[in-house]
């Protein structure tokens, strides 16, 4: 996930004192260079963090700690001794004394919690924190001697967790349905430190002996790695050299395969790796296929290509779905394939470096910066949501009651939706009152949210995901809440699979059964399938001149004809050109730079927005009650403008929507956010599923359907020439009404999105505080 600089700093805004970390890992700190140091050095810049180790067993009769400080890192080591004879119940309260000496000794309180093994969170769970973190870095229960109360201690820590993520996309998809705000992270790399092999470094003198070409893996050796393979591919290349730098884990040296041509140099400081990778031609990934490697995504993939070495993997799932179409990476399952990969590999290595140039490009968005970047944000989000009360009423407080006695106001708005709410907050700003009115029994306009009967946050009028490439819109918004990071990502139901929109180059190759590799090969097939048109000026014609007749059937056709109820060819362009094609694997639903999602829903951010001295609230008013009033000098209306002057032209056509909701005793039942259902044959457009969009974390789920049709309330202006024309009497007339101002979608005729409403919400009130100001300067030179 990639978070520009801005959006990172709008969202630690709230955040000026920063938690310490204790992080539970069943790894030694010094053991082996891995994704939690990684991580937790980035940490520490600027927290405490703690890293709480596996115990080790002890002769001395009490229990303590070990407290390592180690050089070049503000991280502390943690190894707590426990006498040996202690059973798992005695063993586990000396765990938890330890653990609160600790919290006491460095007066850490309510720090955040970081488990990398489930099987510490027994002697943690009676912490008071302000964060509990699941990195699921492997599928531990499948390794060699794994306890068999692993899986239910895993089961405890996600009940808890408030954030969860995983070592790669396999493990992910195995996990996603135990959480609701679990996010993959699969390997990254130090560029930079593993990029210092493809230079002139001396090889280590412990290498520098064996013959090349010599053909390399590093890490631990245990029993993830296929020993019967290595031994026949050595055998069937003796006059290639096979070097294994690693401690041995689990599996007795005696068992690894011997040969003239294998070479176990032990173990190495991660420092000293780049020196011994530049000695090789290949670099291997010998995994055996089995349960401990179904779900891993190795770190030395990327460490291994930033080095410039050719990879020979066996099939992982995860090298194949982020590396298999590489240039550099080869794929082999058995011994004959394997050799024969190792040969090309070398060839490749010697007499080509063009295929460097692409893995650079691929992995300048894999760097252990971005994801602890993006780690972190949604850590901060999980302490806020935490020290929040999870399921708060979204109870407005004012009601017609609290109408004061003043017998008139600056101001009176009509619709508390995005437009009329910024318009309230900006006049309150400068000290002007207001009266803000809403039909409804609610604020926040069809972006209202509450939680249901079951606890779960609900958007009742549909999706509203906010985005925007406007850093004006995104700040002011952040006055009023703290966000969550969240792209929006939507599949169409097309026959029996869920194919990605906008058509992207997934999309094509899952519909058509091809093997695309790259933007231009995509770019090439949409073009052989466009039919110009010109002029453009129908929704079909927007579609079929950039993807084609048969994709505008298969995906907008029967979609737009269910949203509007007329065939694409009698609606605007813009109507269908606001969801383009693309040639990219890119599966997000907006491209925009700030995506995001108030932490706490619509209607908090809006409570928000109006708790001011100078604006009162009136909910289930209709105009026609308050319009002869006199309430206000200035109207500003955001509904319908139709309804402002009694259809005195006619009616405006409106596309409205209906919505069932529904509760499932489940934790999840889409795999994203929203499921479009182009068919004409469903009756509904789509189903979305909330929890995708809050992240709140719930044993159920709320799923709407979601219906168009023409008669309830107005949604969307219906974007057609006869239409605008109408539009065009009213704004007409609109122009010569001093007294009134129209702002938002119902109120303009437009086809705005949530953020364009803000925007011209804050346009209209500098224009307004102009047009005051010069009123102002007139008077005093009067």
């Amino acid at each position: 996930m990639n978070l520009s600089s801005s959006f990172t700093q709008g969202f630690h805004k709230a955040l000026q004192r920063k938690a310490p970390i204790i992080c539970f890992s069943h790894l030694r700190w010094d053991f082996v260079l891995q994704r939690p140091q990684h991580l937790m050095e980035r940490f520490a810049r600027d927290r405490q963090v703690f890293y709480f180790e596996e115990f080790i067993p002890t002769d001395h009769h009490l229990a303590y700690l070990e407290i390592h400080p180690f050089e070049g890192t503000a991280v502390k080591a943690i190894r707590p001794r426990i006498p040996h004879w202690l059973g798992e119940d005695e063993r586990e309260r000396e765990l938890r004394k330890l653990l609160d000496e600790l919290l006491s000794i460095y007066g850490v309180a309510r720090p955040i919690l970081w488990f990398y093994t489930p099987l510490m969170y027994g002697f943690a769970r009676h912490i008071d924190a302000a964060a509990v973190i699941y990195d699921c870095m492997d599928e531990l229960a499948n390794f060699k001697f794994a306890p068999p109360t692993l899986k239910d201690a895993e089961a405890a820590l996600l009940a808890r967790a408030d954030v969860a993520f995983t070592g790669g996309y396999s493990l992910y998809e195995a996990k996603r349905h135990l959480h609701d705000n679990i996010h993959p992270f699969p390997s990254s790399v130090d560029a930079d430190h593993f990029h210092a092999a493809r230079g002139n470094l001396e090889e280590p003198a412990d290498q520098r002996s064996i013959s090349s070409p010599k053909l390399g893996y590093y890490g631990v050796i245990d029993e993830r790695l296929d020993l019967g393979l290595i031994s026949a591919v050595a055998n069937a290349r003796p006059d290639l050299s096979f070097v294994f730098i690693g401690p041995i884990v689990k599996i007795s040296p005696d068992d690894l395969p011997k040969a003239a041509n294998i070479h176990y140099l032990g173990r190495k400081a991660y420092g000293e790796l780049p020196a011994y990778v530049s000695g090789w031609s290949v670099a291997l990934m010998p995994f055996a296929l089995n349960d401990a490697t179904r779900l891993i995504s190795p770190t030395k993939t990327p460490e291994y290509l930033a080095a410039g070495r050719p990879i020979v993997s066996t099939p992982v799932a995860d090298v194949v779905r982020q590396y298999g179409g590489v240039s550099g990476v080869a794929l082999a399952r058995d011994a004959e394939g394997f050799a024969t990969a190792c040969d090309d590999a070398v060839a490749l290595k010697e007499f080509d470096s063009a295929w460097l140039r692409s893995v650079d490009i691929l992995l300048a968005a894999s760097s252990w910066d971005d994801t602890f970047d993006a780690m972190n944000v949604l850590v901060e989000e999980a302490i806020i949501r935490r020290s929040a009360s999870p399921h708060s009423p979204t109870q407005f407080p004012c009601s017609q009651s609290s109408v004061r006695s003043r017998p008139s106001y600056d101001y009176l708005i009509l619709g508390a939706g995005f437009a009329g709410s910024v318009m309230a907050e900006r006049l309150a700003s400068d000290g002007k009152h207001v009266l803000l009115c809403d039909k409804r029994l609610h604020i926040g306009g069809n972006a209202y949210d509450f939680h249901n009967e079951d606890g779960i946050l609900v958007h009742r009028y549909g999706p509203h995901i906010f985005h925007t490439n406007s850093l004006e819109i995104f700040d002011y918004l952040s006055q009023f809440t703290a966000w969550r990071p969240y792209q929006h990502r939507v599949l169409a139901d097309i026959g029996d699979r869920r194919l990605p929109v906008p058509i992207n180059r997934t999309t094509l190759n899952g519909l058509y059964c091809l093997n695309l590799k790259d933007d231009a090969e995509a770019a090439l097939f949409l073009a052989a399938r466009a039919e110009p048109c010109d002029p453009i000026e129908t929704a079909k014609d927007a579609v079929v001149s950039q993807v084609g007749d048969d994709l505008y059937r298969t995906f907008f056709q029967g979609y737009t004809r269910k949203q509007w109820g007329l065939d694409p060819t009698q609606l605007d362009r813009s109507v269908t050109s606001r969801v383009p094609a693309r040639v990219s694997d890119d599966d997000r639903y907006f491209l925009d730079t700030y995506q995001a999602m108030p932490l706490h829903g619509y209607t908090k951010m809006f409570e928000k927005m109006l708790d001011h001295e100078c604006i009162t609230v009136l909910l289930g008013t209709e105009f026609a009650d308050i319009r002869k009033d006199n309430l206000a000098a200035h109207t500003i209306f955001t509904g319908p403008i139709d309804e402002y002057f009694d259809f005195r032209f006619g009616r405006l056509p409106y596309r409205s929507l209906e919505f069932r909701h529904e509760t499932h005793d489940a934790r999840r039942l889409l795999p994203v956010g929203v499921i479009n259902y182009p068919s004409e044959t469903v009756p509904y457009t789509r189903i979305t599923e909330y929890k995708h969009l809050t992240g709140q974390i719930h044993p159920k789920t709320t799923i709407s359907y979601e219906f168009a049709g023409r008669e309830g309330e107005p949604y969307y202006p219906i974007p057609r020439p006869e239409n605008q024309a109408l539009y065009k009497q009213y704004e007409a007339v609109a122009r010569r009404c001093s007294d009134v101002t129209f702002v938002g979608r119902l109120a303009t005729y437009k086809y705005y999105n949530m953020d364009q409403v803000v925007g011209q919400a804050l346009a209209t009130y500098r224009k307004m505080s102009k047009a005051r100001a010069s009123t102002t300067i007139a008077a005093s030179v009067k």
